[in-house]
């Protein structure tokens, strides 16, 4: 069936429903477009107050955020930063930046965070920081991970570009580290179009990154810079943007726990085909996605199935690539088993509050038939597609 006569449900969208336009009217009206202006201090006020910290410090992306929070916390060259192999590439990238090496660790197979059990036996002398990924938007433990850092003198900063609105233990993700970076892309649970944000309570780590941020100029001293800084600094009308976001900050993050409250009432009497997502005891997901893992058992190519689903209209996302598998990062296969075997099986259907039950059902619905349809006309296990 020609794929136009579907519905169209796309993975991710933003809910502008906010003073979004009202702020962003003020910025054209009042000239203030660029990097000064009142939204940029509301902006970052709204957000410490969220996360439970005194300081918020926003950037133009969350990758630049990541960057700014390791550089001024002191990460450089010669040293070495352990993080997940499970996660988005920015994650390593980031280090990289700072001229620091990247030591992967194996995901934790029921939340496919960093395995607190498998990073202490990744330390060596070299090692400065510990990066944190909250995936999809479930918390890391903390605790276990902030012992082993306090044993050995780290730095913990969290990458918690998907995970705002999450709670490890009642307290928020963006007060559990020295330092915790956000993304607001368009598909994020808040968006500012391009934008990111450091979240501390360590008030000279905000003020280093506020100093980096702009071009490390000299406060006292127009024009001169004693060192090298970065043009990392949020527009007006970004923060204008992010501030009516951060205004229903609690809507938009029970808006998707809706969303996947009704997607595991929908594929409850399917969990023989679909691991769903699962939830620590303590733990608050926030769902930026809802991840599903297809058992192992089932020889039905991922792939595949996200092809299918694009036919009836709907737009799906796989999990990413373990970052120890791309070219410039590569390290030979076998020695993150779990990581890997999420990257084959996992896949992130669509989840934003615009969603209705309507739409999850027929996206369940879809689901369940293009499983069945691939099911039916294999005769042998199929290999996932490169």
């Amino acid at each position: 069936m020609n794929q136009r006569m579907h519905r169209q449900i796309r993975v991710a969208e933003p809910v502008l429903d906010g003073n979004e336009s009202l702020y962003v009217m003020d910025c054209l009206e009042s000239t203030w477009i660029s990097s000064r202006g009142s939204y940029i201090d509301r902006f970052e006020g709204l957000l410490a107050e969220y996360c439970q910290v005194p300081n918020a410090v926003v950037t133009n992306n969350g990758t630049t955020s990541l960057h700014l929070a390791l550089v001024a916390a002191g990460v450089g060259p010669g040293d070495e930063v352990i993080m997940p192999t499970l996660s988005y590439i920015a994650t390593a990238n980031a280090a990289r930046y700072c001229q620091a090496t990247p030591v992967f660790v194996d995901c934790e197979p029921n939340y496919l965070s960093i395995d607190p059990g498998k990073i202490e036996q990744a330390i060596t002398p070299r090692t400065k920081a510990i990066l944190s990924v909250p995936l999809y938007g479930h918390p890391v433990d903390m605790d276990p991970i902030q012992e082993i850092a306090d044993r050995h003198g780290l730095i913990v900063i969290e990458d918690a570009a998907e995970a705002i609105g999450a709670l490890y233990k009642g307290r928020r993700v963006g007060s559990l580290a020295d330092a915790s970076s956000f993304s607001f892309f368009g598909n994020k649970t808040i968006t500012t179009g391009e934008g990111g944000a450091i979240t501390t309570a360590d008030d000279q780590l905000a003020a280093r990154m506020r100093f980096l941020r702009g071009q490390a100029v000299d406060p006292n001293k127009n024009y001169w810079h004693p060192e090298v800084g970065f043009n990392y600094r949020m527009t007006n009308i970004a923060a204008a943007i992010g501030t009516a976001q951060a205004e229903r900050l609690d809507i938009h993050v029970q808006r998707r726990q809706q969303v996947a409250q009704w997607y595991f009432e929908e594929l409850a009497d399917y969990q023989d085909i679909f691991q769903l997502p699962w939830s620590a005891p303590w733990a608050t997901h926030s769902y930026w996605m809802f991840t599903i893992l297809m058992r192992p058992k089932m020889a039905v190519v991922r792939d595949e199935w996200i092809r299918l689903l694009a036919e009836s209209g709907i737009e799906s996302r796989p999990v990413f690539y373990p970052i120890h598998t791309m070219p410039m990062y590569f390290e030979r296969s076998g020695g993150y088993p779990v990581a890997e075997q999420c990257s084959k099986l996992g896949i992130n259907l669509p989840t934003h509050g615009k969603l209705t039950r309507d739409d999850v059902s027929y996206v369940c619905k879809h689901a369940i038939a293009a499983w069945e349809s691939l099911r039916r006309g294999q005769s042998k296990p199929l290999t996932r597609a490169a």
